[in-house]
């Protein structure tokens, strides 16, 4: 007969980094370009450790998720690390008064553990197959700075600087609490460098004041044939109702559910014609278990799934999703540091410079998340630990 891994205990590290020239803008808290001011971010990395001594190891940034697995992890030992769909299911109904915040990183660990028994990488586990995953730039907000992305001319010369390298694609993260018309001129700037040259997208991560804002920038955004307009106003991303109205006067597709949580509120959104792409995340959206059958499920209603922002667990699912388009390289800015620690001890790399020519990245063929963590770093750079056993 044989043994499978039981889960032992989870270790869960806080721990900082420096992103440099980079500081929090005091009016909306978006990291925003500040030469000299090196910013101090937190990130978590996990350890969810078994019985054959197998762990999966996981390293990611929303804070919150790492702490909420105090409320379920008394509910993980002892229990066979391979039975990720019954322990998905089980913690699903334990979290259902908390957003079910926290699941999704731990899935992602036992899928780790999962490719390291059967000695596979992820993505072959899922039946995807290896290639190359076309990226976009995703662009840090606009500031006020000299140098930085301070105007459309701004934006526009780092476009063109993407396109170069060669990114296929562009994202436009605008000015919070900016002026509307500078953001429709920011959109027309843009187009009129590199469009029909790369496919260009605006997130204005929910910052416009009213429905009006939004369908002002959305007709200019049809005006540049935008490929997709996302989380454009301050309802958080969430009424169904605003943005299937907001749908019905504009052309350009919109992806929405960022801010929404799991399967059920994705596909409700879906079918409220309240968007045009999905938009999914391993780690807020319950796994690799849980963007899989929100995958599943938009294929089946002809839509595609766009996943929010990189990572290794990104890519393994963007591997083994045909209804996807881009992975989304955030965050990058022509002189500013990109958001995201210096952890791996593996070839593994994301920021700018991470596409190769022909503006791709690969997915890891090692087993598990195929990449090895930089365990001494996290150590030296712990804020904050705790064990559940």
């Amino acid at each position: 007969m044989p043994t499978y891994p039981i889960i032992t205990g989870i270790d869960v590290y806080e721990f900082w980094f420096e992103v440099k020239d980079m500081a929090p803008n005091p009016d909306s808290g978006s990291i925003v370009y500040t030469p000299g001011h090196n910013l101090k971010a937190t990130h978590f990395a996990l350890k969810v450790h078994t019985d054959q001594g197998i762990t999966g190891d996981y390293q990611g940034y929303p804070l919150l998720d790492a702490m909420a697995i105090r409320l379920f992890a008394h509910r993980l030992i002892g229990k066979n690390a391979l039975e990720r769909e019954r322990i998905y299911n089980d913690v699903k109904r334990a979290m259902r008064a908390f957003s079910r915040v926290g699941m999704g990183i731990v899935d992602i660990a036992l899928w780790d553990i999962a490719g390291k028994y059967f000695n596979a990488p992820i993505w072959r586990l899922l039946g995807g197959h290896p290639k190359r995953l076309p990226a976009y730039a995703s662009t840090y907000h606009g500031d006020e700075t000299n140098g930085g992305l301070n105007s459309p001319e701004a934006y526009a010369d780092f476009a063109e600087q993407c396109l170069e390298m060669g990114y296929p694609a562009y994202k436009i993260h605008g000015w919070e609490n900016g002026l509307i018309r500078r953001e429709i001129e920011n959109i027309k700037t843009v187009a009129e460098r590199v469009g029909g040259k790369m496919q260009l997208m605006l997130d204005p991560a929910c910052a416009y004041e009213t429905f009006a804002d939004a369908v002002l920038v959305g007709h200019a955004c049809d005006d540049a044939r935008f490929f997709w307009y996302e989380d454009p106003f301050k309802d958080g991303g969430i009424s169904q109702f605003a943005h299937r109205r907001l749908r019905q006067l504009i052309r350009t597709p919109l992806l929405q559910c960022e801010h929404h949580r799991g399967l059920e509120p994705h596909v409700d959104f879906a079918l409220g014609d309240a968007t045009d792409l999905v938009r999914g995340d391993p780690e807020y959206d319950g796994g690799i278990t849980g963007v899989m059958k929100l995958a599943h499920a938009c294929e089946g209603l002809g839509l595609d799934l766009e996943i929010h922002g990189p990572g290794p667990a990104k890519r393994h699912c963007m591997a083994s999703i045909r209804n996807t388009n881009y992975y989304e390289m955030s965050l990058v800015h022509p002189k500013g540091g990109f958001y995201g620690p210096p952890v791996y001890r593996s070839d593994y790399q994301d920021g700018l410079d991470a596409i190769s020519k022909d503006g791709c990245v690969p997915v890891p063929e090692g087993p598990g998340l195929g990449v090895e963590y930089d365990w001494d770093y996290i150590e030296k750079h712990a804020a904050g630990f705790v064990t559940y056993k």
